[in-house]
Formats: structure tokens, sequence, C-alpha cells
């Protein structure tokens, strides 16, 4: 099924401008199809005006479906009895309720112009399943006036309105709660759910006929969290959310106003109950901040531990012995330097540029007893898993001090670090200016220790690894390529 960015690419002549309202109605029309307990569908005019395109469909949650196919990419031609066309053509709503029958279910249809600068440049298809609306009651009455005035307020151009986008994940939808208030800021209806969000809030009476603002007022008073938006979001010309807490229970209300026959209409207001979401947050975010202190206690351990080998590094005599600390300490050091960065930030990805200029310092540290060696980066890592870092730290280590110690065989030179990011990949170049690789040297077959720890520690991170003569001119290149779509949780060093 082509995607809605693709047919006004292809099929319409439409300004960047009326392709994002049009997106920006698309975001929003959920709250149409829910009142309405109707099927809606945008139709867009192909280059040829006798021509629309389905663009884009929604169904309602609130009702049975009016519509059992997918509509999107579907081509209709101009006829005059058809209502999409004469609404595009007339700039003007136009219904039927005869009940046309769609898949042997009577339909109602109205095709409301959607109107951007005072241009039709669309056209929203309501269908309505007749046999899925139940007998009229204070609830369907009381949706169905709303549905129509925001239906109204697209013809008019007046919907979506600027402000707040609806967020899927934590927005109010209309089965959470929907309050109906006047332009004097009476309540003239509220949903049931909305009833027992105010009760869990602290309000005992019905909504029905209270002054919506002096009510919110009051409960923002209560809030022991003082919030500035909720006066901002009542008292405000666009679409805003705010969040309200009393005694143990959380709301999130989101507003609207409404605008009919160019006079201000009152509001629409959605409501949700959201104290155990509000409690899970609290819990994760203590929970974050312990994982935070275990990093750091990990990382002050850590540090504790290469320090240890540092002293201990410069009482042997053995320069074998003294460069084995040494290694084992830089090593430590590198894990040191991830958990450092994990400790700081909430995120489940490291900003590995931080970590790679540590390990840098702490390979040119190390290698400043034997020469002046510039370890140097050139490119960014970017973003890199939480659970990549501790890896790729080590996988950086290696090569870089095996390209101190046998690339420019301990003396002085230069180390140079390439990361670049590559279709969803990552590839690190660790380039030395020494003597090159042996004759018939063979990765497969070194004994190097370093080596193997990289072949491994990459070998689990899905990617590959190769050591060959530096493209650039004198001494050698390790090139190693991870995958950034999926790291897997191996352990093949434990």
């Amino acid at each position: 099924m082509p995607m809605m960015a693709e047919i006004l690419a292809e099929h319409t002549a439409l300004t960047p401008e009326e392709a994002e309202a049009l997106r920006r109605l698309t975001q929003e029309w959920h709250l149409i199809a829910d009142l309405a307990f109707s099927d809606l569908v945008l139709w867009v005019p192909d280059r040829d005006p006798n021509m629309l395109w389905a663009a884009a469909q929604v169904r309602p949650v609130t009702g049975p479906t009016a519509l059992f196919d997918d509509m999107v990419g579907d081509l209709i031609a101009y006829q005059p009895e058809n209502l999409v066309s004469e609404a595009y053509l007339s700039g003007t709503t136009t219904r039927t309720s005869e009940n046309k029958l769609q898949a042997g279910v009577p339909v109602d249809v109205t095709a409301v112009p959607v109107t951007v600068d005072g241009r039709t440049v669309a056209v929203l298809e309501r269908s309505t399943n007749r046999l899925g609306l139940r007998a009229t009651s204070t609830l369907e009455d009381a949706y169905l006036e709303i549905a129509d005035v925001l239906c109204q307020m697209v013809e008019h151009g007046l919907f979506p309105l600027p402000g707040h986008p609806a967020d899927p994940s934590s927005s109010p939808r209309v089965g959470d709660g929907l309050i109906r208030v006047n332009a004097e800021g009476d309540i003239t209806y509220a949903s049931p759910n909305a009833v027992s969000v105010y009760r869990r809030m602290g309000f005992d009476g019905d909504l029905v006929d209270e002054d919506f603002f002096e009510l919110t007022d009051e409960l923002a008073r209560r809030d022991s969290r003082a919030n500035p938006s909720v006066g901002e979001a009542l008292y405000g010309t666009e679409v805003a959310e705010f969040d309200l807490h009393t005694g143990d229970s959380d709301l999130r209300a989101r507003i609207l106003p409404l605008v009919a026959d160019g006079e201000p209409d009152g509001l629409l207001v959605l409501c949700r109950d959201v104290t155990e979401l509000r409690e899970r947050e609290r819990r994760l975010i203590g929970k974050d901040a312990t994982i935070r202190e275990i990093h750091h206690r990990v990382k002050n351990n850590l540090q504790t531990v290469a320090a240890l080998l540092r002293m201990q590094a410069r009482r042997i005599q053995s320069t074998e012995g003294r460069d084995a600390l040494n290694e084992a300490m830089s090593r430590v050091a590198a894990i040191a330097s991830v958990h450092e960065t994990l400790s700081q930030s909430y995120d489940e990805e490291v900003a590995f540029d931080d970590v790679a200029d540590r390990v840098l310092r702490i390979v040119g540290d190390v290698s400043a007893a034997h020469g002046q060696v510039q370890a140097t980066r050139r490119g960014s890592f970017g973003l890199i898993p939480a659970a990549m870092a501790t890896g790729l730290s080590l996988v950086m280590t290696e090569l870089c001090q095996n390209a101190v110690e046998h690339g420019l065989e301990s003396a002085s030179g230069q180390v140079l670090v390439e990361p670049r990011r590559v279709d969803h990949a990552l590839e690190l170049l660790v380039s030395d200016e020494g003597k090159g690789l042996p004759e018939g040297f063979s990765l497969a077959q070194s004994k190097s220790l370093g080596l193997s720890i990289v072949s491994t520690l990459v070998a689990d991170l899905g990617g590959e690894f190769t050591l060959g003569p530096n493209p650039a001119g004198r001494g050698s290149t390790a090139r190693v390529w991870l995958p950034m779509d999926e790291v897997p949780d191996h352990s093949s060093l434990s």
C-alpha cells in the first residue's frame, strides 16, 4: 500500500505547505473518526483535476468500520453524483442519508472539503456504519455535535489548530474521557470516564453545569507540583496539554478550542487518568538513578584497579612484565571510561566520541615511556548502543596499542583513528605509519593477545575485522566493520 507522501509527490500538484497541512490533518483526524463513529478517507486531486486519489484512511475505535477494504491508492474519476467530486468542485460539504450499501452494510456518507489558505486542496470523506450506531443517547449526541463542529472547522481551514501535536503514547483520546465546554465556560457534557477521572482527582459532584475554568483552577491550586502550563492551556487559543496532580492521582488533559459559524464555541477537553503511568515513570526514574550510581561505582573501582596496575608496573624491573601490566591497565581504564559515560546519561545510547578521546589519551600516556606518539581521531562515532560501547572501547584500545607497539615498534609516530557511519553500520580504521606487516602475516595464525581480543569482540558484535597495508602509504591499517541495527548480547571473553 503506497504511503501518503508518495501519493502526494507522484500524483498531485500540491505545494509543500499544502502537503504539510494535510499531514498535520491526518495526525489529528482520529479525533473526528472517533467522535463521528466513522471511517475517514482523504481524497487528493490528481494533476488532472477530474481525478482524485485516496491518500490516507483511518477507522474509528468507538464503533464498527464502514469500509472493509483499504482505500489508500484507489483512484476515482469525476462523476456528477459522486459526493467527493461534488464537495471538491463546490467547496462545500455534501452529504447523503440514503444509507447506501457498502458490502451489504447501510452507510451514511459526508464529504467535507479541506481548505488551506482559502483553497480547497482535498476532500475528507466520512462514512458511518448505520448498523453500528446505538439508539440515540446523550453520549452519541454530544460526540456527533462535536464531530460536526470539527468538520466545519476543516471546511473553513481552522482544523487542525496550531499548538501541541497529539502524541499517540501519552495524549488523551476520546475513549479516555471527554468534556464539552460551552463558550461561557460551563460544562454541557461529560462522558462517564471523564466523571470517573475527576472523582479520582477529588471532585465529588457532577461535572455538568460546573464552571470548567473554576473547577480546573481549584484542582491546580491543590496540585503540590505547581504547573504554570495549566493557565496557558485553559486561556490560550491553541491546542495544549497539561498534567494535574492531587493526592495520589494524576490527570492529563488536552484542550482544543472550538469555532462554529466563525465564532468561538467553547472547548473540547479530553482527559485521561495517568496515575499508574506516572507511577511507572517515577519507578523507572528511580531505577535509572540506581543504574547510574552502579555505573559510577564500577567506574571508581575500575579506576582503582587501573591505578594499582600502574603502581605495580613501576616497581617491576622486567620490561616485558611492565609492558604487560601497562596493557592490562589500558584495558581496565578503557572499560572505566565507558562506565563513566554511562553514569552521566539516562540514554540507551552513548556519545562515543568522548569515550574514544579518553582512550586515545590513555594510549598516549602509556606510550610516552617509549616515544612521542600522537594518537588522533578524524571523524565521529556518533551515538553507539550502550550494549556495544564496552566492547568497542576495548577494540579501539587494543588496535591503538597494537599500532604503537608493533606498527611503530614503540617509537615516535602517529596513530590515526577514523570512524565513519556507512549504511546502518560503523566502519573503524586504525592506521599507523610504521614499517608495516611482516611478510606472510596471517591474522588467523597471529599469536598476539591484543589481536585475539579484537577478533573475539568483533565476532561477538556480529562484525568483521581485517588487518592489512596502509593504503595511504607506509604502515598498516586495521579495519573493523560493525552492524548498527541490532547488537547481539554476547560475552565470549567471560
